[in-house]
């Protein structure tokens, strides 16, 4: 709702809104020039977000999309924890606590207040995010296994590790002798800490060229636009309501699977997402906090309503999000909450179930996992404990226009990128000896899904490895005809009577020892029987599909 004070013109209102983008982007940089864990600088795996007075979201930044969503359910915790009146300028306050946090307890969350020169209230609040690499959970690296909170790490709940712009070492002290790498630990909460700076500038400057009360106007534009936007977006979509079922591999305790059910209902008011029907608190820390289950929601929405625009909360009004406490996705302490790739298969599921209603507008179902993995070790050259991970690229599904991408990074992670070959090589002891696509992985269809990816890894030196995937054992889907992928195959020790096939675990390697990961491909879209014969041959020649396939799935006479 607009208020009664003069509203800015239009020209003005786009200049306070880039800015405030650009403010958050600065931050970005900022982050990625001086942070010590490539997980950052490299994977960017982070989020900065921007808000208000009232802590409606007014900018961000490019990040990992179920961070910049969990950071809008943050915010609200913690400032409520701490309470506004606790605040001064210059403060900086830190939390993980995964259900406040929206995250596992790795996910360090720094926020700070902005004052306008003189003012009692703040103007806005700044909130950086990112991964770090050891909090002292009971393993290194990451846990898997992890039966309650109070197994994954030292929890901060809001606490004020900066005061009045002095830093309390006590606090950081406390932070480092609870970590296994406490320099990279440290030098990242200083590259967080120089992130809010920087965007404490920015809004400062901003707040000095418009004035509070301009600003405070043209947010409100902002945020009405944003909501009427996503309501002119949603009157677009079909109405009904749709059910949809998934399995997540296991919870890292037993291999039984774990049910996931969503319904989706899109009427002229609202886009509803209710979990009821899913599996309740698991044993395992696949559990997902509430604002990551909203972050999911969040993504969902916004790519059927408003993708192209920059994020603000107007555009989230419509969005209503349902889970039951004790839910699988509406975790309540002590539930375990390390394992997070739940919501990277549950997000595949909400639109699974918008297919049977939209199969036109949407995609086939990626991969349907980002597979990860983990070495961890002491390096021979230095003797310091290392801890260096890989998200893989799968195959996109295919839609009615294209085919799916080949070979990216599941479209859940946002901008977020895989480690480089030349990191993981020289801060472990892992050797690539092969990567290349995976023939004939994509589904089948009128339009084919995206190929998946092959890695075969040799073990240099001794460690332990962990994978982290989360739908081995169901295959992505198609549309419309289109034919499912093959699921994605992670084998430890291949080619051994030890060989084993699995999902999430936790082994020890040797000299020697090797690793396959086999990403899936993403589901088809439409009858194979109708694919150009142009687009087979040139599939053919790239080796994305075999003369196999060519002949017996699409057809081709490989003679002619």
């Amino acid at each position: 709702m607009i208020s009664d004070r003069p509203t800015p013109d239009a020209a003005t209102v786009e200049i306070i809104r880039a800015y405030l983008v650009s403010a958050a982007e600065e931050m970005r940089a900022t982050l990625i020039r001086t942070a010590f864990n490539p997980v950052i600088y490299e994977v960017l795996d982070f989020g900065i977000s921007i808000y208000d007075s009232h802590l409606d979201l007014i900018g961000e930044a490019s990040g990992l999309t179920f961070f910049l969503g969990a950071n809008d359910h943050a915010v609200r915790h913690v400032i409520e924890y701490v309470g506004e009146a606790g605040l001064e300028a210059g403060d900086i306050l830190i939390m993980n606590y995964p259900y406040w946090n929206g995250a596992h307890s790795h996910d360090a969350t720094l926020m700070a207040p902005v004052f306008e020169d003189g003012a009692d209230s703040a103007f806005a609040y700044l909130v950086v995010r990112a991964h770090w690499l050891d909090l002292g959970a009971k393993d290194p690296g990451y846990v898997l296994d992890s039966t309650d909170m109070h197994q994954e790490g030292l929890i901060l709940p809001g606490t004020k590790v900066i005061k009045g712009g002095e830093l309390d070492r006590e606090i950081l002290e406390l932070i480092r002798f609870n970590s296994r790498m406490p320099e990279l630990v440290v030098g990242d909460f200083n590259a967080q800490v120089a992130s809010i700076r920087t965007g404490e500038r920015r809004i400062k400057e901003l707040l000095d060229k418009f004035g509070r009360s301009t600003l405070e106007a043209a947010i409100e534009v902002i945020q009405a636009h944003g909501e009427q936007r996503s309501r002119r977006a949603l009157a677009d979509l079909p109405k009904g309501r749709w059910v949809a079922v998934d399995w997540l591999d296991d919870d890292g305790i037993s291999d039984e699977p774990l049910r996931m059910q969503v319904t989706v209902t899109i009427t002229d008011e609202s886009f509803e997402v209710d979990f009821d029907g899913s599996h309740g608190t698991a044993r395992g820390p696949v559990n997902m906090p509430f604002g990551s289950t909203l972050a999911m929601c969040k993504v969902a929405f916004k790519a059927l309503t408003t993708p192209d625009e920059p994020a603000n909360t107007g555009q989230m009004r419509p969005l209503v999000v349902r889970a039951e406490p004790g839910n699988l996705f509406h975790a309540v302490y002590p539930a375990p909450t390390f394992t997070l790739w739940t919501g990277i298969v549950a997000l595949e599921l909400i639109f699974k179930a918008l297919g049977q209603g939209m199969p036109d507008r949407l995609a086939a179902s990626s991969g349907g996992d980002m597979p990860g993995y983990m070495m961890v070790g002491l390096h021979p050259d230095t003797n310091q404990m290392f801890a260096i991970s890989n998200g893989d690229a799968v195959g996109w599904g295919a839609t009615r226009e294209h085919d799916g991408a080949d070979l990216t990074i599941h479209f859940s992670e946002g901008v977020a990128r895989n480690t480089p070959i030349e990191v993981m090589e020289a801060r472990t002891t892992m050797f690539f000896e092969r990567v290349e696509a995976v023939t004939d992985s994509g589904g089948a269809g009128r339009h084919r899904g995206g190929v998946g990816l092959r890695r075969d890894i040799r073990f240099l030196g001794q460690g332990e490895i962990i994978t982290v995937a989360k739908k081995t054992k169901s295959h992505p889907w198609a549309l419309n005809g289109g034919r499912e992928s093959a699921p994605t195959s992670i084998v430890v020790y291949p080619g051994t009577p030890r060989e084993q096939h699995v999902s999430t675990k936790r082994l020890p390697v040797q000299p020697g020892d090797r690793l396959t990961v086999i990403t899936a491909g993403g589901g088809g879209h439409g009858n194979p029987s109708e694919r150009d014969t142009e687009a087979i041959r040139e599939d053919l020649r790239d080796e994305y599909i075999s003369a196999e396939a060519a002949r017996d799935v699409y057809g081709l006479d490989i003679a002619s």
